[in-house]
């Protein structure tokens, strides 16, 4: 080899291997974040800061469904939000049906007729297509009736509980709440492996991770769903933004960028369908984290800048805003490690194996092995739901699919889809729970077991 030759290499080789270092020390960032929120939700003082309240002067409050060819699972929504604990004459139910072409206008419709002054009919058929888009709509015909000083937002196939309207609505009491986010459970949990590992999943990010969060005052996030927003706090944002795939996240930075508050409730649980085959669970996450980096993109600049911010809020808002480069960026550590290994040259072979190693294993240890899986222990355990332990290694396959749906969603996104002007299509996540024949006569909730304390 000549010597401007050995030159590149060595060069070449030196940036692998600081790369290869970065990557270390940002995987294992996201390991001590794991176990700051385990270690916080187990040992650390919690915040039920609006458990106890059951008795107030209850605003006027609409509740939107989002519905989008919503057939079978729309009527037990409807139902369950018919029978909630909450003033009637200070709730309106307006199901955002946006441009669906199955049954979903009829169900809605015939429930309307059976209950004169319940529901608000809102049958969106022409705008732009998304969530966000539908729910802006709706917001607008809210706004202009001037009735209701929150909405609460369920997607079509969750079951609302009996008291989880008030639960809700309590932390709006305090005038610096903007947001509030429940807690959901998979109701098809029992289904077969996949569903089982979803419900381990749901279990770590909602018993351990967004409680810890609330309790150390960094960034609950709101989930578009099972959650409420003061109509104040969004029209002092800007109100919804529908060319974000991710209306939550952006609407939770968005506020948090406003000085607004968003308060997390893990006694507040709705039950919900998870994906029960691969696909929909690959198409399903992949959405997620296009609509995520996509926030990342528009906002982390502004987290980094912004003055005001709490040190926490700010650390933990932008790792928030990160977590979906994690998995490629794993992958493009393993992939220098490789390089280093077969070719070290002058560098030392020891060397190379033992930051092969020492990238696996921190890697692993973050996204895979022992943080993750001792937050969703600890979580399990919360629960009172220890036998579902046994299920705990088996995380690594649902591990394996979500990396490579998140890498390849994260490249698309930050890189292909603008390099080729390619639109998003939006991939409706499939129902599962059949269209009942004729209107129930028993209220869907009565099969749910009770709420987790």
């Amino acid at each position: 080899m000549r010597p401007y030759q050995a030159s590149w290499a060595t060069w070449g080789l030196g940036l692998c291997l600081a790369a290869l270092l970065l990557v270390v020390l940002l995987e294992a960032l996201y390991t001590f974040r794991h176990y700051a929120f385990t270690l916080n939700r187990l040992f650390a003082r919690q915040r039920p800061l609006y458990a106890g309240i059951e008795h107030a002067h209850w605003p006027h409050i609409t509740v939107f469904i989002a519905a989008h060819n919503e057939e079978a699972v729309i009527s037990g929504c409807i139902e369950a939000l018919l029978d909630v604990d909450y003033p009637r004459d200070r709730l309106t139910i307006m199901p955002v049906n946006d441009r669906s072409t199955d049954g979903t206008r009829q169900i809605i419709d015939g429930y309307a007729d059976r209950h004169p002054g319940r529901l608000q009919l809102f049958h969106r058929q022409e705008g732009p297509p998304g969530k966000a888009a539908a729910l802006a709509d709706a917001t607008a015909i809210v706004q202009a009736r001037g009735q209701s000083e929150l909405i609460v937002v369920f997607d079509a196939d969750y079951l609302p509980g009996k008291k989880i309207i008030k639960q809700l609505v309590a932390p709006f009491l305090d005038p610096e709440v903007g947001a509030v986010m429940g807690r959901v459970v998979p109701q098809n949990a029992g289904v077969n492996l996949l569903t089982r590992l979803l419900d381990l999943e749901r279990s770590g990010g909602y018993q351990v991770d967004q409680q810890a969060r609330f309790n150390l005052g960094a960034v609950a996030q709101y989930g578009g769903t099972v959650g409420g927003i003061r109509l104040s706090a969004l029209q002092d944002v800007g109100g919804w933004t529908p060319e974000v795939l991710a209306e939550d996240t952006d609407l939770t930075y968005r506020l948090l960028l406003k000085g607004w508050q968003t308060a997390y409730l893990g006694y507040a649980e709705c039950y919900e369908e998870v994906p029960e085959s691969w696909a929909v669970r690959f198409r399903q996450i992949s959405r997620w984290a296009k609509g995520h980096n996509q926030v990342m993109t528009k906002l982390g600049t502004e987290m980094l800048t912004r003055k005001g911010l709490r040190w926490m809020e700010r650390v933990d808002g932008v790792a928030l805003l990160g977590v979906f480069l994690m998995s490629p960026i794993l992958l493009v550590g393993w992939m220098l490690a490789l390089v280093l290994t077969v070719t070290g040259y002058g560098i030392g072979a020891n060397v190379n194996i033992a930051l092969l190693m020492l990238l696996i294993a921190t890697g692993f240890a973050c996204v895979g092995n022992f943080a993750a899986f001792f937050e969703v222990a600890a979580a399990v355990h919360l629960d009172g739901h220890q036998r579902r332990l046994r299920l705990l290694p088996l995380l690594l396959t649902g591990f394996v699919v979500s990396m490579v749906a998140v890498s390849k969603a994260t490249i698309d996104g930050l890189l292909l889809d603008k390099l080729f002007k390619r639109q998003f299509k939006w991939d409706k996540t499939v129902r599962y729970r059949q269209p009942p024949a004729a209107p129930a006569t028993v209220p869907v909730t009565a099969a749910l077991p009770e709420a987790r304390v």
